[in-house]
Parts: structure tokens; sequence; C-alpha cells
């Protein structure tokens, strides 16, 4: 049990340094940035504490506008994010699995998939939306929404594909 945490604070740590020092340098022409933090949020066992994870979403996006200096912003988008997963999860994933089933590719493909996609497109249209706080260029903007999004999901899922078979390896 204490060996989950350890993990999950590992995996914040190590998202957040990822994010800030390689993540938001990346900029594919001029609009996407994946937001790789996110993955945390999802990779968290299916019966973790509601008020925890909302904590840890809210933690997450604080340090991540600290060292980008955007205020509050992706603090409010990942703090939405955690406090919807549980509703989010219950629709691709059946209420028998609880406890610390965590979401992932290796368990069943289909539902991590679109659940992945809904967390992420939520997060990014409250990410972007409170960015630009405007509809003055509605085409960039969804440009950039949708650009994002696949840009976020193709790492996430290399990554959960990458870790799921570094550890099948080492079993």
């Amino acid at each position: 049990m204490k060996l989950n945490y350890i993990y999950e604070l590992l995996l914040f740590v190590v998202l957040i340094l990822l994010q800030v020092t390689v993540f938001n340098q990346i900029s594919v022409f001029g609009l996407a940035t994946p937001f790789l933090y996110i993955y945390f949020l999802l990779k968290l066992p299916v019966g973790r504490n509601v008020f925890y994870v909302i904590i840890m979403g809210f933690l997450m996006g604080f340090i991540i506008d600290i060292f980008l200096n955007t205020p509050g912003v992706n603090a409010a988008a990942t703090t939405l994010i955690a406090a919807f997963r549980q509703p989010i999860l219950h629709l691709f994933y059946d209420k028998k699995e609880a406890g610390n089933f965590i979401p992932g590719i290796h368990a069943n493909y289909g539902p991590f998939i679109r659940f992945s996609f809904l967390a992420v497109a939520i997060h990014q249209t409250a990410l972007h939306g409170l960015e630009a706080f405007t509809l003055f260029n509605p085409h960039i903007l969804l440009l950039r929404w949708l650009a994002s999004i696949t840009l976020t999901l193709v790492i996430i899922f290399a990554l959960d594909s990458f870790t799921y078979k570094k550890l099948a390896s080492d079993e």
C-alpha cells in the first residue's frame, strides 16, 4: 500500500519536471503543445479517494502554474479533470473494477482510449478557453485545441504502452 503512494509521488514529480523542462518547450507549428502531466490523473487507481485526487490535481496544476507563470490556468484545468474523473471512469469501466485497478492500455485498451480522450478533451477545453478567454479567432482556437489533444494523446498512449512493456519484461 505504501509502495503505491511512493510510486504515485515519484510519478507526480517526474511528470512535473518533464512538463516544465521538456514538453513546454515543444510547440508544433506554434499550435500544439503536449500536456503530459495529466497522465498522472489518468493512472491513479480507480478506487482512490476523490478528495485525494482533487487535491493532487490542484497541486499538480498549481506547481505547473508557478513554473510557467500562468496564474491558475493549469490548476483550474487539472482540478476540473480531477473532479470529473470518477464519473468519466464509470462511463467506460464497470463499477466492479474498483480498488487498486489502474486504468491503462494493458487492461483493456478500448475503455482506456475513450477515457483518456474525454479527459484530455475536457482538460484542453478548459485550458485553452481560460488561456485565450476570447472567441475572437475561433478557427485558431479550435486548431490549437485539436492539435494539442492529438499530440497529448499520442504521447500518453506511447508512454503507457512503453511503461507496460517495461514492467512486463521486468516480471
